[in-house]
């Protein structure tokens, strides 16, 4: 076992990476992912939610009731993010990962609008979601975003169970770092704001006179990356689903 360990890491050091530019977001089953050095680069904004406070939960209800809990938040986040062009990827414990591959501000902005309505379903006292899963607890979750450049590679050895996808990416860490930021919000990167669609940056209400007027929908906070401040926003609005 030591020997094939010792000349599987050699090999995976030593040896070149190469590197597929594609326009998807790439599976398990993705033929051109091997356990070689190969990977696939993707452009794509980078939806990451994580469900907190879930060990107070599991030491609260019994396990068959927090297996219940995920199930319903889980399936509430990959329908809605599929609804809008995302593909769910890396379900980690109480976190998700989801990739909306382009490069458009349609597509970014597809991103946020997902992250709007996933907020409306967990926290909104008409969401009859919100309302079944607080019988028992009241979700409390982070929602970060980033858009740029990612690296997929195939991690770990053969066999259906043994086997996953590493994501590469600062738009990955930020997504995550944004999100850890948070409590039942949704923020975004400074490059995501400055992109997006005026559909899900502003809110348009009436002013004193009866004429349309842009609310920004966003606030500006910091958030610590790399060892320095960076810019980040993030919104307590949501987006209503009928």
């Amino acid at each position: 076992m030591k020997d094939g360990i010792d000349k599987k890491v050699k090999e995976i050091i030593d040896d070149n990476f190469e590197v597929t530019d594609v326009t998807i977001v790439p599976d398990i089953e993705d033929i051109r992912l091997t356990f070689s050095n190969k990977g696939l680069r993707l452009e794509a904004t980078t939806l990451y939610i994580d469900m907190r406070g879930s060990t107070a939960v599991l030491n609260n209800h019994n396990r068959t009731t927090v297996a219940k809990l995920h199930k319903a938040y889980f399936h509430t986040i990959v329908t809605i993010a599929k609804s809008l062009g995302g593909e769910v990827r890396s379900f980690n414990g109480d976190g998700m990962l989801v990739f909306f591959q382009g490069t458009t501000k349609a597509t970014l902005s597809n991103a946020v609008q997902a992250a709007m309505k996933m907020k409306w379903m967990l926290t909104s006292d008409d969401s009859k979601v919100k309302k079944k899963m607080e019988k028992y607890s009241t979700i409390n979750f982070g929602i970060g975003i980033d858009n740029g450049k990612i690296l997929c590679s195939k991690v770990g050895i053969s066999g259906t169970n043994n086997r996953d996808l590493v994501w590469v990416g600062n738009a990955v860490n930020k997504s995550v770092k944004i999100g850890d930021k948070l409590h039942g919000d949704v923020g975004i990167s400074s490059h995501v704001y400055s992109n997006l669609l005026d559909s899900v940056k502003y809110h348009t209400k009436k002013d004193i006179w009866g004429n349309d007027e842009k609310v920004d929908m966003w606030q500006s906070a910091y958030f610590e990356y790399n060892g320095e401040q960076q810019l980040y926003y993030y919104t307590t609005y949501s987006w209503t689903i009928s």
